[in-house]
């Protein structure tokens, strides 16, 4: 089995996290956006990032791979079963994916990616507008939503994979949630960023 992508992508992070907590053994090519490799031009038509191959069998998309490997290698599960659980679990990813990362992209890409790997100039009042303005209903709504250790229920699951992951992208562009509005959720990002296969997962970004 082939990643391709890089994991400075919550995307990519995703995939990462989800083969390292089943215990799946993989190759991973941390190629960008578009890369020039065959094998990754052949499994991403779009040119983004995540894919997957596995044995020849080609799928781009994170959530597309991630129900691929739930289905492939069901232990341990982290797509729940129950109905209520399962449907919260499925939002809560394309929560991270549609409402999180469409505004957080904004203060990474001006703070991180354009002066660290661009050599850009990052325009420093377009990312401190968008945490003034734009994270405020999004964390609000997430500190609503914690009522324990997981998001979903009693176990971890692919909604805390795609929420979280986008909060490594948000302290490499040094924001760090405040602690004493969001207590609920500082706590829960803290703790599962430092689950093993998340750390296993960005210390991947640096191979």
């Amino acid at each position: 089995m082939i990643v391709y992508g890089t994991s400075v992508s919550p995307y990519v992070r995703k995939v990462l996290v989800s083969l390292f907590e089943k215990g799946v053994s993989f190759d991973h090519k941390p190629v960008p956006f578009h890369a020039d490799d065959p094998g990754f031009q052949a499994a991403s038509p779009t040119g983004k990032i995540p894919a997957l191959d596995d044995d020849g069998f080609l799928l781009p998309d994170s959530t597309a791979i991630l129900n691929y490997i739930e289905a492939k290698h069901p232990e341990p599960a982290l797509i729940p079963a129950e109905a209520k659980a399962r449907g919260r679990a499925v939002w809560f990813d394309k929560y991270g994916d549609t409402e999180l990362f469409p505004v957080l992209i904004i203060p990474f890409v001006e703070r991180f990616l354009k002066p660290k790997l661009m050599n850009k100039e990052g325009d420093e009042a377009r990312a401190q507008k968008t945490i003034d303005e734009k994270f405020p209903p999004l964390l609000d709504y997430l500190e609503s939503q914690i009522e324990g250790e997981y998001l979903v229920g009693n176990a971890f699951s692919i909604a805390d994979i795609a929420v979280a992951t986008n909060f490594h992208n948000l302290r490499l562009a040094k924001y760090e949630i405040d602690a004493g509005r969001w207590p609920k959720l500082a706590a829960f990002v803290n703790r599962t960023l430092e689950r093993p296969s998340f750390v296993k997962a960005i210390a991947a970004a640096k191979n």
